[in-house]
């Protein structure tokens, strides 16, 4: 008569797939946590300055880009960002893109300043392919086919 072996338990006839499979799955999964997380603090060093809400206020609030995009305006994806710290002193050069119900924009940023207080040397609103351009330093400027 024939002895019957026990089953291998499914970690016995399978680890030698599992474990190399299984680490390199941990591995891809790390780095793609790693570079989401750079992503989402690159984002917030801007969107948590001061510099980054005034614009989007100043943005929120003007006319001709509510008549434009429509309501409500909201930041669409990621732009372009530099920000650089020094002893308390910030110096940004952010684009970030936005839309509205009716279309969409980008907001072109540059400044400088210490705590909250700011001086701006740029900060418009680019409209459509580029041929609209909102100064929203001067409220009243509105330059076309820039």
């Amino acid at each position: 008569m024939e002895e019957l072996e026990p089953q291998k338990s499914w970690w016995s006839r399978n680890w030698k797939w599992v474990v190399p499979v299984g680490g390199c799955f941990t591995l891809i999964l790390l780095v793609l946590l790693g570079i989401g997380g750079l992503f989402y603090g690159i984002s917030s060093a801007v969107t948590d300055t001061s510099a980054y809400t005034e614009a989007m206020k100043r943005t929120t609030e003007n006319a001709y880009i509510i008549e434009i995009l429509g309501e409500p305006i909201e930041k669409d994806g990621y732009g372009s960002t530099s920000v650089n710290y020094t002893n308390g002193y910030k110096i940004v050069d952010f684009t970030t893109p936005i839309k509205g119900p009716k279309g969409t924009a980008t907001l072109k940023v540059i400044g400088e300043g210490m705590d909250d207080v700011w001086k701006y040397s740029q900060m418009d609103v680019f409209i459509g392919t580029e041929d609209t351009i909102v100064n929203l330093l001067e409220e009243s400027m509105l330059i076309e086919d820039y």
